[in-house]
């Protein structure tokens, strides 16, 4: 299978000075797969090089884009040409298996929503993304696609995010925690509760109760928390990490003693900075749609951008989507089952 993955060029803070240059070099580096240039094709032409009227790259025009501090109704009723419209609509279409957009966040969000529409049994898409660990790295998720959740939400999460990894991280059992303010199972809000309640009664191999710091612990392959605070949680992160870099290099640039200490440190410095570059984890999943849609930062350079396709390639190739549908229907039979039994 080559997979086929649509890239709205126009989204973001840079456009296609970032997105053409990362999908020529993941061409470059991937075989296995076609790309579908989504945008201005008078914008995207003249960056092709070698790749113009390669097989396996397509220039598909699209006259508008979406702003990023565009209202994403707005979007969704008025730009039905934008780049990022367009590369939807393609994987809606089945011209392509996935999409990638780092432009606005909601406006994405509705547009995906809308026109990819849910699988059933799932009544709210997520975002979910991985977070580096010291055994690896975990899967979030919701990071800001839901801001109040139901029980039953968090519990969807949870099946997403452990078929998202069972597929993609090819693990058969991961193991799922809801975030909350204490390992204990007394601990935590009413929805929390009720939330852990049901993911405990599932098939899932549920861990319990994750508190914050067991995120980067790598106490659980997938941990489950409603958007507003996994988007809380994934931009402390974010801006801790820049602080704790930031200082680093002034530190080590203080005098020319901490320069030379630098220097014997160098190896050590760069292993750790290309384990936690937050570059590496881009991309993030709206999971349960009927379509691969992935979010990368707005701001993401070429190099980060590249991560994203690949998120969207991965995805695509492991057939996330059918594996989430799958389990969703089995939990559907299930009920039924359950439902039918004699008291």
């Amino acid at each position: 299978m080559t997979a086929r993955v649509a890239i709205d060029c126009m989204g973001g803070d840079h456009g296609p000075s970032v997105t053409v240059p990362a999908a020529l070099r993941f061409l470059d580096d991937h075989p296995a797969v076609s790309l579908i240039l989504v945008g201005r094709e008078e914008a995207l032409q003249p960056l092709l090089g070698k790749w113009a009227g390669n097989s396996r790259l397509r220039v598909v025009h699209a006259s508008e884009v979406v702003e990023m501090d565009e209202s994403p109704a707005l979007a969704l009723r008025n730009k039905k040409d934008s780049s990022m419209r367009v590369a939807i609509n393609l994987v809606k279409n089945g011209e392509a298996d996935a999409c990638v957009s780092a432009g606005n966040t909601g406006a994405l969000m509705a547009i995906s929503r809308f026109v990819l529409k849910m699988l059933p049994g799932i009544e709210r898409p997520a975002i979910c993304a991985p977070l580096p660990t010291t055994k690896g790295h975990t899967h979030m998720l919701d990071l800001g696609a839901n801001v109040d959740c139901a029980p039953e939400h968090l519990l969807q999460f949870g099946i997403m995010g452990a078929m998202l990894v069972s597929a993609m991280e090819h693990t058969d059992r991961p193991t799922v925690g809801i975030l909350n303010i204490g390992e204990e199972e007394i601990k935590g809000n009413e929805v929390v509760k009720a939330a852990a309640d049901l993911l405990r009664a599932s098939d899932l191999n549920f861990i319990g109760n994750v508190e914050g710091d067991g995120i980067y612990k790598g106490d659980a392959d997938v941990v489950v928390c409603d958007g507003f605070v996994g988007n809380v949680a994934l931009k402390t992160s974010e801006g801790l990490a820049q602080m704790l870099g930031s200082s680093l290099r002034s530190e080590f640039k203080r005098n020319w003693l901490t320069k030379i200490a630098a220097l014997i440190a160098i190896s050590v410095l760069n292993n750790f900075k290309e384990r936690f570059d937050h570059r590496r984890y881009n991309g993030a999943i709206l999971l349960g749609l009927k379509g691969i849609s992935v979010k990368s930062h707005g701001s993401a350079d070429a190099f980060s951008f590249g991560f994203a396709i690949g998120r969207a390639y991965d995805a695509a190739e492991n057939r996330v989507v059918e594996r989430i549908a799958g389990r969703m229907a089995q939990t559907a039979v299930s009920d039924i089952t359950t439902s039918a039994e004699p008291a």
